[in-house]
C-alpha cells in the first residue's frame, strides 16, 4: 500500500536489531485518521470472508483493531497477556513469545468472548516471527471458531513469520512488506 510506504519511508526510523521504529504514527502516538485508512484497506480485502470478530493480542495492536472493527461493524477482542481480578476462570490460555519485548507470555481470551460459529480476523501492528499470530490462531481455534486470515500493518519480509504463517495455511494480508532495511541502506518494499 503506498500511502503507508511513503510514511514508513517519511516518519520511521531504523534501530539496531532489525527494529523499525513508527511510534510516531501507528503504535505509541497514533494518526487515527492515517490507521483509518489502513482499516478501510483491510476491510477491502476480507469483506467477502464474514467476519465476525477481530482478534489482537495487547498492547499495541488494540488502536489498529478497534478502528478495523469499527470498519467491519463487529467487536474487538484483545488477548491480554496476565490474568486480571475482573476475569472469570474461564479462559482459553496458550504461550506466546514476543520478538519485540523477547520474552514469553501465556495470553488469554475469556471464553465469553468468542464462539464456535465467530468467523476472525486477527489484526496487529508488526509481523517478524510470526508467534503471536500463531498463538492467537491457537486460541481461536480451541474455541471451535474459524479464522478467516490476518490482516497485519507491516510485514518484516526478512523474518520468517509471514512464511511460517502462510505455511500453516493462514491467509495474510500485509499492508506494507519490507524487504531488507539498515541504518546504512535504508528500507526498500516488496
Amino acid at each position: 500500500m503506498q500511502l503507508l510506504e511513503d510514511r514508513i519511508l517519511k516518519d520511521g526510523k531504523i534501530l539496531s536489531g532489525n527494529v523499525l521504529k513508527v511510534d510516531s504514527f501507528i503504535n505509541h502516538q497514533m494518526d487515527v485518521a492515517f490507521i483509518s485508512e489502513l482499516c478501510k484497506e483491510f476491510y477491502r480485502l476480507y469483506k467477502e470472508s464474514n467476519v465476525t470478530k477481530i482478534i489482537t493480542i495487547e498492547a499495541s495492536g488494540i488502536g489498529i483493531a478497534c478502528l478495523a472493527a469499527q470498519q467491519f461493524n463487529v467487536p474487538m477482542v484483545f488477548a491480554k497477556k496476565s490474568k486480571t481480578s475482573n476475569i472469570s476462570n474461564d479462559f482459553y490460555c496458550c504461550e506466546v513469545e514476543s520478538y519485540t519485548h523477547n520474552t514469553t507470555n501465556k495470553v488469554i481470551i475469556s471464553k465469553e468472548f468468542i464462539n464456535p460459529d465467530d468467523r476472525v480476523l486477527l489484526i496487529d501492528d508488526f509481523l517478524a516471527n510470526g508467534k503471536a499470530l500463531l498463538g492467537l490462531k491457537t486460541l481461536v481455534e480451541m474455541a471451535g471458531a474459524t479464522v478467516v486470515g490476518a490482516g497485519i500493518v507491516i510485514e518484516k519480509g526478512f523474518q520468517p513469520g509471514g512464511e511460517l504463517l502462510r505455511k500453516n495455511g493462514l491467509r495474510v494480508e500485509s499492508l506494507a512488506i519490507i524487504k531488507s532495511m539498515s541504518v546504512e541502506d535504508g528500507i526498500s518494499f516488496i
